[in-house]
Order: C-alpha cells, then sequence, then structure tokens
C-alpha cells in the first residue's frame, strides 16, 4: 500500500478539464433541488444536450481520468495494463450521459431550456458549440501551449478579448466556487481510495481538507489561468463582435441559471465516476515487472 500523508496539488490535466467546464455548486445542492412544477421532458433535454454541446462535456469527462493517479501519489504504470480497461469502464460514456440526462430531466425547466437551446441553435451558437466540442475533446497540452501564447498576445497587445474572457468566466461561475468543487471531487477520491486499500491515508477527512485548503490560494490562481488560457485557443478564430454578443448571452440571468444547473450535472457526475474509480482501484493489482 503507498503510505499517503500530504495530498498533491491537482494536474494541469486535471485543473484543464474543469476550467472548459467551470465547475460550480455544492455537492449537497442536487441532492436537495426541488424539481420544477413543468420539468422538461426527456426527449427535449437530450435535444438540449446536443444543442448545447454539453453532451460532449460530460463525455469529455473520462479524459480527466488520467489524473487520478496522480492525485494519490501514483502513476498510471503502476496498475498496469489494467488501467485502461478499468477507466473505459468506469468512466462509460453511456452511463455518465444517461445519469446527466437523469438529473436534467428531474431539473431542468422549460422556459430554461428553451432560453439556451435558442441561443446555441443560432449560426452564431452552432459555430461556438463546434470549437467548444472540439476543445473539449482536444489535447490539454496543445491546448496550453497555444493557449498560453495567444493569451500572451492578446495581453501584451492590451486586446480587450482578455476582459471579455474574464467576463465570460464570472457569468458561468458568478459565486467563484469552482476551487471548492474540484476540492470536494479530491476529498471524495481520496478518501474512496483510503477505504479501498489505494492508499494508506496519515489524517482525518479534517485534517485532508485541512491541507487541501492550503494550496487554495494557488489552486484559483491556476484554474483562473487554465480557464483564460482554453477561452484564448478555444476562440481564437472569432471576431471581438461576436465575443462579446457571446460574452452578453452569456450574462443573461436566465443563461446563468442554466449554466449553474449544468456546472452542478457535471460536477456530481465527475465526482460519482471519480469515487467509482477509487473502489475500482482496490482491485487492482500492481503491474509487475517481467
Amino acid at each position: 500500500m503507498n503510505s499517503f500523508t500530504a495530498p498533491l496539488a491537482p494536474s494541469s490535466v486535471f485543473l484543464s478539464r474543469l476550467a472548459h467546464v467551470f465547475v460550480v455548486g455544492a455537492f449537497a445542492w442536487l441532492s436537495v433541488f426541488v424539481a420544477p412544477a413543468q420539468a422538461a421532458d426527456r426527449e427535449r433535454v437530450e435535444a438540449f444536450l446536443q444543442v448545447t454541446g454539453f453532451d460532449v462535456a460530460i463525455e469529455s469527462i473520462a479524459l480527466s481520468a488520467s489524473s487520478a493517479p496522480i492525485l494519490l501519489g501514483l502513476e498510471e504504470e503502476d496498475f498496469g495494463l489494467q488501467w485502461t480497461a478499468l477507466t473505459k469502464e468506469v468512466f462509460d460514456t453511456e452511463f455518465m450521459h444517461n445519469r446527466a440526462l437523469d438529473i436534467l430531466e428531474a431539473t431542468l425547466d422549460d422556459d430554461s431550456l428553451a432560453h439556451a437551446a435558442a441561443f446555441y441553435a443560432s449560426d452564431l451558437g452552432q459555430r461556438l458549440v463546434a470549437v467548444e466540442n472540439a476543445a473539449h475533446m482536444g489535447d490539454d497540452e496543445e491546448k496550453e501551449l497555444v493557449g498560453g501564447a495567444l493569451l500572451a498576445d492578446l495581453e501584451a497587445n492590451d486586446d480587450p478579448r482578455v476582459d471579455l474572457f474574464k467576463r465570460m468566466t464570472v457569468a458561468i461561475d458568478p459565486e467563484d466556487v469552482g476551487s471548492d468543487a474540484i476540492l470536494e471531487i479530491q476529498v471524495r477520491f481520496i478518501l474512496a481510495a483510503s477505504y479501498a486499500g489505494v492508499v494508506d491515508l496519515r489524517t482525518d477527512e479534517e485534517g485532508l481538507r485541512a491541507a487541501l485548503r492550503e494550496n487554495a490560494a494557488e489552486m484559483d490562481a491556476e484554474i483562473e489561468l487554465s480557464s483564460l488560457r482554453n477561452a484564448a485557443y478555444t476562440y481564437q478564430d472569432f471576431s471581438l463582435e461576436e465575443l462579446i454578443e457571446y460574452t452578453e448571452a452569456l450574462e443573461d440571468p436566465a443563461m446563468m441559471t442554466v449554466y449553474e444547473l449544468m456546472n452542478a450535472v457535471h460536477f456530481e457526475v465527475m465526482a460519482n465516476r471519480f469515487q467509482a474509480l477509487a473502489v475500482r482501484m482496490g482491485d487492482l493489482q500492481p503491474a509487475q515487472e517481467l
């Protein structure tokens, strides 16, 4: 068993995954959410997932699995060829899709669905969805390098796009609680890994949370930078006028309500799968040298 005392900071890949779908909300929020009087039917919610690209965002959660061993001080290689098969099974795209669909069917009302779908079904909306989908499934190293270079150029030229990217982030996560979501995912994952015997955790849950919070300032800064890099990369081919239109659409209160729900759903699905992964990791045998 691997001795585990101080939790590691999330990897850039892990943060990049979250930065693309600005995860928000408290974990308990979904469990007490009261279904609206006129919840949308499943067929309309399915169409909503596709037109907004949220189906691809949910599917991309699987790409964050590579960061799981790093959060425990381990490497993928420690689990050999079994690791690929395990992550494919745990992060099953159909399961995640249906879980998101179930939650949204119970919580997304017709008016909110119609508002968001109308924007993303427009010509500009569909172009945005296309590049966002591509970025969700793209290479994280490329996004970090290319996006970082693009961001540096924008900042050097005092380009107003940088401020628009920041406004987008605020609109999608107005309470600025993305780091709380990351912390909760880490806590649930590390505790589950400890219970499964994957690591020997030398502290209790309270100590774990305190240790993770020690890096909160650095993590917040990295989340903000990762979000800006992702935005610079994703929206590089859009005009200033188009980005202004998109930003104002995101700042609409109705759209902010939709994103609050989608982010909470994304967080719940991701946390659920990381917990399941931790439990299954306890069944794997360390790779042996031949």
